[in-house]
């Protein structure tokens, strides 16, 4: 015999199903994890080349320090949200991960001090 499925599961299939819902995750304390370290950088470009926005885009997918990267409007032209254990972790993010891009002239680092909120949840 069939259970019929509840309105809250047939809403949460559909919102799948139409592309709402495009993904499921935990939350997790990266201070716990030992990632002390959180900054936000901003990258400038002095080449725009197909090559070279490939080789980027290619390097943030792989690079489980960065949590997010946005391409922006104004002097940047990407802002990353980026992690490391610790200072020096960071500084050998840069030295061997961001300064080795090619095709960037300028790389502007904020690190937070302290966070007053983080959320990816958005009102339905």
């Amino acid at each position: 015999m069939r259970r019929s499925e509840t309105p809250c599961w047939q809403r949460l299939k559909r919102l799948e199903e139409e592309g709402i819902i495009t993904d499921y995750q935990a939350s997790l304390d990266r201070r716990k994890l030992g990632f002390g370290v959180m900054a936000f950088v901003q990258l400038t470009c002095n080449q725009h080349d197909v090559d070279t926005t490939q080789t980027f885009e290619h390097m943030i997918q792989q690079c489980d320090n960065v949590l997010s990267c946005h391409n922006t409007t104004g002097e940047a032209d990407f802002l990353q949200q980026v992690v490391a254990k610790d200072l020096d972790d960071y500084r050998r993010f840069v030295d061997q991960v961001l300064r080795k891009l090619p095709g960037f002239s300028a790389i502007a680092s904020n690190m937070s001090l302290r966070e007053l909120k983080a959320s990816t949840r958005l009102s339905l």
